[in-house]
């Protein structure tokens, strides 16, 4: 065994602990150098951790809105017929004043989306914030908040009266400003219902008309209720359903800042460079204009990629009034439009 002096300490030991001590080092670390390294560890975390618990909140949200919109579709595949729902009309007294009888949005979810959704909550117009509709909200091109929609109206006068009228077209709108309901899911999604119960059917036409009337359903929803940031394109989105049957279930995801001017394939090449988005489909253009105060309320005229049944042009549709006309595909270059990209689901 190794002797040890009355410290208890071996030779080689005893020699170390001198030579230490005379070079002035220490076995360990000083106040100020534990200080200095919290310091530097709080900075770097003050730093990264925003930025990893928004990624965090990203993915959270994408998955959730998966989720939703095939919950949704597989609901709206199971319903009959999604018009007929409630009482929609104006009635006048005998005084001469009119009022609305409006019993649309409420009817449409308790007799028909509660027989295929599991729904916690209904609320009506004044009370939407009871099923976690929060009162206003941030759109996506992050302009002033704005209040939340309670009626076709508030969320889109063209929906309740537009027209286009030009040498060649002569086409209006008009809707009775059906109000907004709202319920609540067993996933914990808030979600405002705006109902159309006198939607019509796809003729798939080919010259200009209104997309109004094919409007059945839309829905803005808040994935996390009552709780932050309330801002479209992380927690809030919208979805919305088009024609009574063969309905079309979409819910478009905007890429902000992609807005591009061209013809069709110069905008397909844009939107695929652009984070390799696309062009929405017919639709989706359909639904971003329903929405477009959650947008950015632009009245340009959107080129969609779905192609007209001739084949030889595009179905583009004006902001301004929702009047669906189609360009040229590939004529002579095809038309010059505006495009505007969508995310891949």
């Amino acid at each position: 065994a190794r002797s040890r002096n009355k410290f208890g300490m071996t030779a080689a030991e005893r020699h170390l602990y001198i030579g230490l001590r005379a070079t002035g080092r220490r076995l360990a670390f000083t106040m100020a150098e534990i200080l200095l390294s919290l310091t530097i560890i709080g900075v770097v975390a003050a730093i990264t951790l925003p930025s990893l618990t928004g990624n965090i909140n990203e993915r959270t949200w994408n998955t959730q809105r998966k989720a939703l919109y095939a919950r949704f579709s597989q609901a709206i595949a199971l319903m009959p017929a999604l018009n007929g729902y409630g009482t929609l009309k104006e009635t006048t007294d005998s005084s001469g004043s009119a009022s609305i009888e409006d019993t649309a949005a409420e009817t449409f979810i308790t007799a028909g989306l509660s027989k295929v959704l599991k729904i916690n909550n209904i609320c009506d117009k004044t009370h939407l914030q009871d099923c976690g509709i929060p009162a206003d909200f941030t759109p996506l091109d992050n302009r002033s908040i704005i209040k939340f929609p309670t009626d076709w109206k508030s969320l889109n006068l063209a929906m309740t009266n537009a027209s286009h009228i030009t040498e060649t077209i002569n086409q209006s709108h008009s809707l009775i400003n059906a109000a907004a309901a709202a319920f609540e899911t067993q996933n914990g999604e808030s979600v405002a219902v705006f109902y159309q119960p006198n939607c019509v059917v796809d003729m798939n036409e080919r010259n200009f008309y209104m997309i109004q009337p094919k409007i059945c359903a839309n829905f803005i929803f808040d994935l996390n209720g009552t709780k932050g940031p309330n801002t479209v394109g992380k927690d809030i989105g919208f979805l919305t359903v088009l024609y009574p049957t063969d309905s079309h279930v979409v819910m478009p995801l905007p890429n902000i800042g992609s807005i591009s001017r061209g013809n069709y394939a110069t905008l397909v090449a844009h939107c695929r460079n652009y984070d390799n988005a696309r062009l929405p489909i017919r639709e989706e253009l359909v639904s971003m204009f329903t929405n477009k105060i959650l947008l950015n309320n632009s009245n340009d005229n959107f080129m969609s990629a779905t192609v007209t049944p001739s084949g030889t042009g595009v179905y583009h549709l004006f902001f301004a009034n929702g009047m669906m006309g189609s360009v040229w595909k590939d004529k002579d270059g095809g038309a010059v439009t505006s495009g505007w990209c969508v995310k891949r689901n």
